[in-house]
């Protein structure tokens, strides 16, 4: 359980705050502090700012909570106080049970001491016996895959192996509630989808997680529930898909929807010009977020500006890493293909069956073309960007599987099973396979 009642945190702009450090970093700090009390009017001058501003919810014991948000909205400071980093200015927190946080690359570990003595210190902050964090020793270990260093000082390790070897502390020395900030944003995509796999681990057993991440996609695989932060304050707080929704369609739009109004402004030519492309999810809303079981729309509007031409639209499926899913147009409805297009406004639909791509964030480009000749009147790169989201609950192709699950996609085969009848091969011994 974790209650955040009337929460605020200031800092005032122009202070130093206090930090490990050594004699010789010390000197010059007091100098320059001994320098600003004798600037007139420094004092006036200095800001206070709000990174939390009267933050108040609650967490039930066992419950995923995501918190997401803009930079600068305030997730790591709340993060910071949940973890006793710092302290609030005003307000109370309660929170009931161990606590293990992973927050910025830097905190949490001592950098003189080696790995080893970081996860013994650690585990002695969590309140473990010595006994209860050597049982956990060697899975910490092969978790950060940093066997042959961890007898080095962890001011050596590079900013991967530091957060590998921190995480795998926070996940396996058993507390009751989990504080991430960002892990997916440090490491290769092997370790990225561990942690993740981990977490949901944490969460199937009834442990407590607050996650911070910009991925949704993460966001809402991982968490039921989302919080919204804008301004250190609090703007939403609800199930997950619908405060994603919120917070991808706010600021400039919606990724999953691009218009443009005006056909003399639109990309095109003299035959035909873009006017809309956008991602629907099967109820037709525009949709930045995809269930992976769930069937979506890639919905094309053009203008189609001559008589007698036929312009087809193409649409292109490209993942994080550029690489090109797959390519489908509207030629494969036959019939439509070959008619001459009139003047006017078409919409073009495409549907996708669910239980077909893999989760990730994917970009659509979207063009209009012409063939015989081969002409491009409009060609745009990631148009519109959406997420495909597996929840892991049982009825998708995963199943109740939570870990890494490799492929570009993820389509529900069907599967014949069943026993072989003892009539046609029964073999109890390695003595009763024929040589």
């Amino acid at each position: 359980m974790i209650t955040v009642d009337h929460v605020t945190k200031q800092y005032t702009i122009g202070t130093v705050q206090a930090r490990y450090g050594t004699l010789r970093d010390a000197v010059p700090n007091v100098m320059r502090a001994m320098t600003r009390r004798f600037r007139a009017g420094a004092a006036s001058r200095r800001t206070v700012i709000n990174a939390l501003n009267d933050v108040s919810f609650r967490v039930r014991a066992g419950e995923a909570v995501g918190i997401i948000g803009r930079n600068g909205a305030g997730k790591s400071t709340l993060l910071k106080v949940l973890g006793r980093i710092t302290q609030p200015t005003r307000g109370a927190i309660d929170l009931y049970g161990r606590v293990g946080s992973l927050l910025e690359v830097g905190t949490g570990f001592h950098p003189e001491l080696s790995g080893r003595e970081n996860v013994v210190l650690s585990g002695a902050i969590l309140g473990m016996r010595r006994a209860e964090i050597l049982r956990q020793f060697d899975a910490i270990v092969a978790f950060a895959e940093v066997e042959r260093f961890i007898d080095t000082p962890v001011k050596f390790y590079s900013s991967g192996m530091y957060m590998r070897l921190a995480f795998a502390v926070a996940a396996h020395l058993q507390p009751e509630i989990l504080l991430i900030d960002e892990v997916l944003a440090v490491g290769d995509s092997n370790f990225q989808k561990r942690c993740l796999g981990k977490m949901e681990e944490f969460r199937s057993i009834g442990r407590t997680v607050l996650f911070v991440s910009h991925n949704m996609a993460s966001v809402v695989r991982l968490c039921q529930r989302v919080i919204l932060m804008q301004d250190g304050a609090v703007v939403a707080d609800g199930p997950a898909d619908q405060v994603t929704r919120r917070y991808l369609q706010s600021g400039t739009g919606s990724p999953a929807e691009r218009v443009w109004p005006d056909v003399a402004g639109a990309p095109g030519d003299g035959i035909a010009r873009l006017h809309a492309v956008r991602i629907r999810d099967e109820r037709g809303r525009i949709a930045p977020t995809i269930d992976i079981r769930k069937s979506f729309d890639v919905e094309v509007e053009y203008w189609a500006l001559q008589t007698g031409t036929r312009p087809t639209v193409s649409i292109h499926f490209v993942n994080e890493e550029g690489i090109t899913l797959l390519v489908s147009n509207d030629f494969n409805n036959r019939v439509w293909w070959r008619t001459p297009r009139g003047p006017g406004l078409v919409r073009c639909t495409c549907r996708l069956p669910g239980n077909f791509l893999a989760e990730g964030q994917l970009f659509i480009a979207a063009a209009v073309c012409s063939y015989n000749p081969d002409l491009v009147h409009a060609l745009e790169y990631d148009v519109v960007s959406f997420q495909i989201v597996d929840r892991s609950e049982g009825d998708g192709v995963r199943g109740e599987y939570a870990g890494n699950w490799p492929g570009v996609v993820r389509p529900m085969l069907e599967w014949h099973v069943e026993p072989i009848p003892t009539a046609v091969a029964v073999f109890t011994t390695s003595d009763d396979v024929l040589s």
